[in-house]
């Protein structure tokens, strides 16, 4: 399996889905409405080379036949037919076929509400000479054009529907690892990518043993469901060409309809929508949790229709996952209570660029394995087979592939052992943070000083103070006081709000490279102003630790634990309460006034090289100067 490839797909066929669109866009600058009509016009040459496949096996044509013989693909393009008269005839045929009566239900639906939105027969004609040009030899590799096509649509942002790349579906569903006897759901279906690549992966799995009935049996399996018609129909359409001959796809609101509350399954695979409309859902009264975000309502949802062994895969935001209100954290609780969460994989920022940049995880639940299990394999994800940015070029680095063997060997009970970041963490000791955060890197953050060879301490109430700071960052009062803020250099301040020896933490991150990022911290004495994008640590006790020995420190770890230790879903911050967790190597005070002179004697050398350098510099210039005089 390559996790770095959306989808095979060859040259040829990827150029003629870009040259319909390149011969809409005039007419039609909306992606969505350039992917309706590619949809239609594909189905219909596709419903047309049935009929003469039929016809070549000495049987009759079914679609185009009876009054609807007229709009036969050959009808269309005969010569005795004016471009305007194709247009006549297509706009007719795409508005009457869900009245065929020769056509099952599936192609009704598809066509349902269907019309030409244009009336130029000259683009009409040119779009479907090339919609003529694709071959139907395998239903499958049109399923992969189609792929593509949905691909350019990329976002229903409005909705949260951001859609999942085909290498992340195939990696959720190789690790859930579904079973040809296995009903399975989506509940937020979008185009249906993640039923597609079970059908796919359960195939692999039986190579040359599934049976026709084994088949048959093993679509009805398939389910999914979608507020929105028009990814009702490309779903069916997609299902369709992916050997799909009885689609399973319902138009549905999961979180506020009951109709099917009843249906559980053996496994549910789902992104479901990030973002919550204003106002917030009104779900129905058979919730377990009152809450109103849909995100947390669709994780609610899944839990509670799970079947048997409860096997999920879920694409979830970072915020879910940390959030300290109370309806989250009793989800959270109950998925280890219950014992469904086994694993939690993190993904990079840049998954969903260039629609989103957004922190998302996925949970992995299955009961079987989660009961055997007194921890929780996190693991984190850095690169995925491309770039951090918007352009998502592809790239060599690919932690996916190492990823599903950890999570293969922590299933088996296998040593770990991985080139990858992960971490193991007792149930118990989520169970006892005091968010209870299902954020991975959290845990590794806090206990980070464990690799040190001097004992380790908290850094609890009784040692330090952590202040926010107060002053706008947009604040341009000059004045006689440092102003502190993220940047390298400080500015100054008409006021001060603090007077102390502090350490400065910034608490709100950029996102680059996919992952939060901090820039710098700062050491300041005496009066001064903080920005409120920062906060500061107050040593209570000197004697005890060194305030330098503590900037040293967290100077040198700052990506280890601060950029770790902040969450979000798309703007990335710390709680500054949670430094109080954080474990620092923690040698006796002589050790520590060692180490700071040892480093403050390094930081002056290496000024004393810079001015050196600086001198050299303007010596050369100055020479250079005399000689071009």
């Amino acid at each position: 399996m390559q996790l770095n490839k959306e989808f095979m797909l060859d040259n040829i066929t990827r150029k003629r889905i870009d040259d319909c669109r390149d011969i809409l866009v005039g007419k039609l600058p909306d992606p969505k409405s350039q992917i309706e009509q590619i949809t239609i016009a594909l189905i219909y040459k596709f419903m047309d080379d049935m009929d003469k496949e039929s016809i070549d096996l000495g049987g009759e044509a079914k679609f185009f036949s009876g009054d609807f013989e007229k709009y036969s693909w050959d009808s269309l393009f005969d010569s005795k037919v004016t471009a305007n008269e194709m247009l006549k005839l297509y706009s007719e045929s795409i508005e009457s076929m869900e009245k065929n009566p020769n056509t099952p239900q599936l192609f009704r639906d598809i066509f349902k509400n269907a019309y030409l939105p244009y009336r130029d027969p000259e683009t009409l004609k040119l779009f479907l000479k090339t919609i003529g040009e694709f071959e139907y030899t395998h239903s499958e590799k049109l399923g992969d054009a189609f792929e593509y096509l949905l691909s350019v649509m990329g976002s229903q942002g409005d909705a949260g529907q951001f859609r999942t790349p085909r290498h992340i579906i195939d990696f959720l569903v190789e690790a859930v690892n579904p079973d040809k006897t296995d009903t399975i759901l989506d509940p937020a279906c979008g185009t249906a990518g993640f039923l597609i690549s079970a059908f796919k992966h359960i195939k692999e799995q039986n190579h040359g043993k599934l049976t026709p009935d084994d088949r048959k049996k093993l679509i009805k399996n398939f389910i999914g469901y979608d507020i929105s018609p028009d990814m009702v129909r490309l779903s069916l359409v997609n299902l369709y060409l992916h050997g799909f001959s009885d689609p399973h796809i319902h138009e549905y609101d999961t979180l506020t309809s009951e109709e099917r509350w009843n249906e559980n399954f053996d496994i549910i695979l789902a992104n479901p929508p990030f973002m919550t409309p204003k106002g917030g859902i009104r779900p129905h009264k058979k919730f377990s949790i009152q809450a109103n975000k849909s995100e947390i309502l669709f994780l609610d949802y899944i839990i509670e229709h799970l079947n048997g062994t409860k096997k999920a895969g879920v694409v979830i935001p970072e915020g879910v996952l940390h959030n300290n209100y109370a309806t989250y954290k009793s989800l959270r609780e109950k998925l280890i209570k219950d014992n469904l969460l086994y694993a939690v994989v993190e993904l990079p920022h840049g998954v969903f660029k260039p629609y989103a940049s957004v922190k998302t995880h996925i949970l992995l639940v299955d009961y079987k394995i989660a009961t055997k299990k007194d921890d929780i394999l996190f693991i984190q994800i850095k690169d995925d087979g491309f770039t951090q940015t918007g352009a998502r070029k592809p790239i060599g680095r690919n932690d996916l592939p190492s990823a599903l063997s950890l999570l293969q060997d922590y299933k088996s009970g296998s040593k770990l052992t991985s080139d990858i970041s992960y971490n193991l963490v007792t149930k118990n000791e989520i169970l006892n943070d005091k968010c209870l955060s299902l954020v991975g890197r959290r845990y590794k953050a806090v206990h980070y000083a464990n690799t040190s060879n001097y004992p380790t301490r908290k850094l609890d109430k009784k040692l330090i103070r952590i202040f926010k700071g107060k002053s706008g960052a947009q604040s341009t009062e000059e004045g006689d006081y440092p102003f502190v803020v993220t940047a390298e250099n400080f500015r100054t301040s008409k006021d001060y709000s603090f007077d102390c020896k502090a350490i400065c933490v910034p608490i709100v991150s950029s996102t680059g490279h996919g992952h939060a990022s901090v820039r710098r911290l700062h050491y300041i004495e005496g009066k001064f102003a903080l920005a409120n994008i920062m906060c500061g640590i107050e040593v209570l006790n000197e004697e005890d630790l060194n305030p330098k020995y503590l900037y040293f420190i967290l100077s040198a770890m700052k990506e280890e634990i601060i950029a770790s230790l902040m969450t979000g879903t798309s703007n990335v911050s710390l709680d500054k309460d949670d430094l109080y967790d954080v474990e620092i190597p923690f040698p006796d005070i002589i050790t520590q006034n060692k180490i700071v002179s040892s480093q403050l004697k390094i930081e002056d050398e290496i000024k004393q090289m810079q001015n050196k350098i600086k001198q050299h510099l303007a010596l050369l210039t100055n020479e250079g100067k005399k000689i071009w005089n």
